[in-house]
Formats: structure tokens, C-alpha cells, sequence
């Protein structure tokens, strides 16, 4: 399909706008960080897990992770809200998706994390039922809901579980969801 965005391009070229906007904003950090990007994710996941919120699987590979987490934030229920962007490319030429959205994250003076968000993703999986190895997602953009459990060592680094859904919330004929899951690296300029 000649109109549909690739999705593995787009991600990459987010990523580098992104982190060469946190890259000229490095000199700073020693004075309180980037203006512009607060922290950058990279991690590794299992694609289309079975038994978790879409409840089955059918596709395969892995998933690479990146996501950048920007600056502005608006605090809410002992925790910050920030707007984020990412993406996930599958290794197997399976769904892979790019997405905006807002982050929630609560930390504790103890280094652990916990964090939710909210937002739209575009994938280029399948609509329909018309491959038996591929989910059907039923519309191209849908809802991103993800969950992230982390410890953060020191001011830059940290280490989490990261969980990922994508689907159209049954607004479409097909629904079947799709789950990720896995461990991020996060640096914080």
C-alpha cells in the first residue's frame, strides 16, 4: 500500500529530530536538563505476548523500543504528566507502530517508578483477518495504552518493565489487539 506511512522510517526520524533537539540542549544539563526532552527510552520487547490483554497470540519477533519523554510537565496525583512520542519496530516484518500520547509517572525517594499513559498509535499490521499469522487490528490509528515499572539508579539512568497495547477499543468490525512486553533502558538529560 503506496499511501501507508512506513512506520520504521517515521520512528527513526522522530528519534533523531528528538535527540538532537536533547543533544543541543546537553550543555545545560548541568544546570536542570534539557529544555526540551526530560527523558529518552530504548528497550527490547516480546511481541504479540500471549495471554495478557489482547489474550492471544499470533504474530512474532521482537520489538525495538524507542520512545522520548519531553520537558513540560503538569503535576497530577503525586506524580508529573508529560507528553511523549515512540515507536516499536518489529524484527519480523510483523506490526510495527509509531505513537504520541501523555505519560503519567510516580517516583519514590527510593529510586522506584511506576508509570501509565495514554495516547494514539499508527501501525502498518493488517485491518482484517486475511493472513493466519497476523492480528487484525481493525482501523490504522488506535488506542496506546501503556505501563512501565522501574528502578532508576541515579539522576540519568534506569532500568524498567515496559508493557505496551494497541487496539481500537472495539470502534471497528476487528479487534484482536496486540501486546508487548520487555525491558527499557531510560536516560534522563
Amino acid at each position: 500500500m503506496p499511501w501507508l506511512i512506513n512506520i520504521r522510517i517515521a520512528v527513526l526520524q522522530v528519534l533523531v529530530v528528538a535527540l538532537t533537539l536533547g543533544g543541543i540542549a546537553a550543555p545545560g544539563s548541568a544546570e536542570g536538563g534539557s529544555p526540551f526532552i526530560y527523558e529518552a527510552k530504548f528497550g527490547v520487547l516480546a511481541h504479540d505476548v500471549p495471554d495478557l490483554w489482547s489474550g492471544f497470540s499470533l504474530e512474532r519477533g521482537i520489538g525495538i523500543n524507542a520512545e522520548i519523554q519531553f520537558a513540560p510537565s503538569l503535576p497530577f496525583l503525586w506524580g508529573d504528566i508529560r507528553p511523549a512520542i515512540g515507536g516499536t519496530v518489529n524484527t519480523s516484518r510483523h506490526t510495527s507502530q509509531a505513537y504520541a500520547g501523555a505519560r503519567w509517572q510516580l517516583e519514590t525517594s527510593s529510586g522506584i517508578y511506576f508509570g501509565l499513559g495514554l495516547g494514539a498509535a499508527i501501525h502498518d499490521g493488517r485491518l482484517g483477518p486475511d493472513a493466519i499469522d497476523r492480528k487484525a487490528l481493525g482501523a490504522r490509528v488506535l488506542f496506546h495504552i501503556p505501563a512501565e515499572i522501574g528502578y532508576r539508579f541515579d539522576q540519568q539512568h534506569s532500568l524498567s518493565v515496559y508493557f505496551e497495547h494497541i487496539s481500537n477499543g472495539y470502534t471497528a468490525r476487528f479487534n484482536e489487539g496486540l501486546d508487548n512486553l520487555g525491558l527499557r533502558y531510560g536516560y534522563r538529560f
